[in-house]
């Protein structure tokens, strides 16, 4: 039983490429996405179409709930969305729609993008201080409610993480597929990086009783990315992906 686990791509078709490459090297077939797959200002509906060619399973992001959400209720400007939209058309767009925002794979790994109840919650960091500082273990399980599996899967920071709790529960974070920066102001203004700009993704495979979890760095074709988010403007994202860094002011 050995599964990719994929997240946070955000239409970066460069870096969702060489990871798949990758992982067809090492003989895995079958995927989990954890979601934020579309959004951003590169290559949306590029990206929908290679996911397509693969054995997925993919739960929705926020991000990807956001898209919908613009779609339905066009009533204010937002250039990158915009953009998106005039990209993909309905059918993406009614996919991401269709998206659980959980999923059970294996009956032993429980999926989620944020928290089980809540895509905007990070799981396993704790933002107050402007950075990403790693919960206490008692959080982590609060955060959890009820969810027992013995694997759980995360996504939302875009930070690769491996965090075993005293419940002997592993949480596996595999990183950003394609943005290994950015900063936002929700719940308060943080900052994210990975201080590189390599694609990362993570392998789980099952070993008699146990897990094995390889957290892998991935280079592809930075330099289009970088060039197709600075096309819609967005300087901001091409320096977070030619980086993995969040510009000073």
């Amino acid at each position: 039983m050995k599964f990719a686990i994929l997240s946070d791509i955000h239409g970066n078709l460069w870096a969702l490429a060489a990871v798949l490459e990758d992982a067809k090297r090492r003989g895995i077939t079958r995927f989990i996405n954890l979601g934020d797959i579309l959004y951003g200002p590169l290559q949306p509906l590029e990206t929908y179409d290679l996911l397509k060619t693969v054995d997925v399973v993919t739960i929705q992001g926020n991000e990807d709930r956001e898209v919908y959400e613009f779609y339905d209720h066009q009533s204010e400007a937002h250039p990158t969305l915009t953009y998106m939209l005039e990209e993909l058309g309905e059918e993406p767009v009614e996919w991401l729609r269709s998206l659980p925002k959980t999923i059970v794979v294996a009956e032993a790994v429980f999926a989620c993008h944020g928290v089980p109840s809540d895509d905007r919650i990070y799981l396993l960091e704790d933002v107050a201080s402007g950075l990403p500082i790693v919960r206490e273990d008692a959080v982590i399980a609060h955060h959890l409610e009820d969810v027992n599996y013995p694997v759980i899967l995360c996504g939302h920071s875009h930070i690769a993480r491996v965090v075993q709790l005293s419940s002997g529960q592993l949480i596996i974070n595999p990183g950003s597929v394609g943005v290994p920066a950015y900063d936002d102001d929700v719940p308060n203004y943080h900052e994210m990086q990975n201080h590189s700009p390599l694609a990362s993704y993570a392998v789980l495979e099952k070993q008699d009783s146990s897990w094995q979890v390889d957290l892998l760095k991935i280079p592809y074709d930075v330099d289009s990315a970088v060039e197709q988010a600075q096309r819609q403007g967005r300087e901001d994202w091409a320096y977070w992906i030619k980086t993995g860094r969040v510009a000073t002011a």
